[in-house]
């Protein structure tokens, strides 16, 4: 491979992943899809452009031609990409799970505003906000009267029994 062809696909493979990262997927793909036409497909950078094309394909939403791509990876001669291309399809072949409504999250599409125009995202823009104050915590002061001054007489007992044992203890050596 010539030096400028090189250089082509290094600029293409950049701007792909940089298309890609930006979440422009349709321009991703076209510069990832140049790359590959102009790289030897089983080199190393052949493999990374090319697994880099099928999360592309992925992303925009093309499943069947993301998993075609990832099954010839399978097959290339690099270990390297021959397992992340075996990785990836199993991924890509697991069953999609249903999610509940309820368990998802619905985001407007602001990309249809104007940039002029403000949104206000309160529930009632003319209803006034209280907010409610925390109620001091006042203790209630303690009735001397009803609270137990008699001992239970647990400290002459654990005191007798401490005594019993080191008096047999000394007997006993």
């Amino acid at each position: 491979m010539t030096s400028e062809k090189l250089e082509i696909v290094q600029t293409e493979y950049q701007a792909g992943r940089v298309a890609f990262e930006s979440g422009l997927y349709a321009q991703a793909i076209q510069s990832l899809e140049t790359a590959t036409g102009l790289v030897d497909r089983t080199s190393r950078l052949g493999g990374e452009v090319q697994m880099w094309l099928v999360t592309a394909y992925e992303a925009s939403g093309d499943t069947e031609r993301a998993i075609e791509l990832c099954r010839k990876l399978t097959h290339h001669p690099r270990q390297e990409t021959r397992q992340q291309a075996k990785r990836l399809l199993f991924i890509l072949e697991a069953p999609k799970l249903s999610i509940p409504d309820e368990w998802t999250v619905k985001i407007p599409d602001l990309a249809a505003l104007d940039e002029n125009k403000s949104i206000s995202f309160q529930a009632n823009p003319n209803a006034d906000i209280k907010y409610a104050k925390p109620k001091p915590v006042v203790e209630e002061p303690v009735d001397l009267s009803q609270v137990n001054t008699k001992g239970n007489q647990f400290v002459w007992v654990a005191l007798m029994a401490i005594f019993l044992t080191l008096a047999g203890l000394a007997w006993l050596s």
